[in-house]
């Protein structure tokens, strides 16, 4: 075999290497993306009260309640149920950055994301909502006469 028939050879088997490696990689991400869909995060309250189910997008997809809800001061209940919805989420959250490093290995973006997450959500709880004085703005809406009273007395129908 000649010289430039051996390199095109060689280029013929690089070129198929690189189609089977693009079609493992295709395949890859189609798994990963199926698995995406099917993350979902799953978080409850510290006193069990609360369990909250969130999907991969970040959707609330159920909230149960403890048999203590009935015993649970209501501004208690709305405070866990927020904070326990917003550890569902980042569960989810969690979950998918599991699934694209067991499909992908560790990236430097994965690593980012992860980090950001962290700093976002980190360990420590979100402040309690009752414990931020809510402002009440109240606007009192003036009548204005545009018209003088004179403005309304008959007037001749022509």
């Amino acid at each position: 075999m000649t010289e430039s028939a051996e390199i095109l050879l060689r280029r013929i088997e690089a070129i198929d290497t690189a189609a089977a490696d693009n079609r493992l990689r295709a395949e890859s991400y189609q798994r990963m993306a199926e698995d995406l869909k099917d993350v979902v995060g799953t978080a409850t309250s510290d006193d069990g009260v609360v369990t909250v189910v969130a999907g991969s997008d970040g959707t609330v997809r159920s909230i149960t309640f403890g048999a203590a809800v009935r015993t649970t001061d209501p501004a208690a209940l709305s405070s866990t149920t927020l904070r326990t919805i917003a550890s569902a989420r980042v569960e989810a959250a969690r979950r998918q950055a599991e699934v694209v490093r067991s499909a992908l290995g560790d990236t430097k973006l994965l690593d980012q994301v992860l980090a950001e997450d962290r700093r976002l959500f980190g360990d420590e709880a979100p402040q309690e909502p009752h414990a931020i004085a809510p402002r009440v703005v109240r606007r009192e809406a003036r009548v204005v006469d545009e018209e003088p009273e004179a403005a309304y007395q008959s007037r001749p129908a022509w």
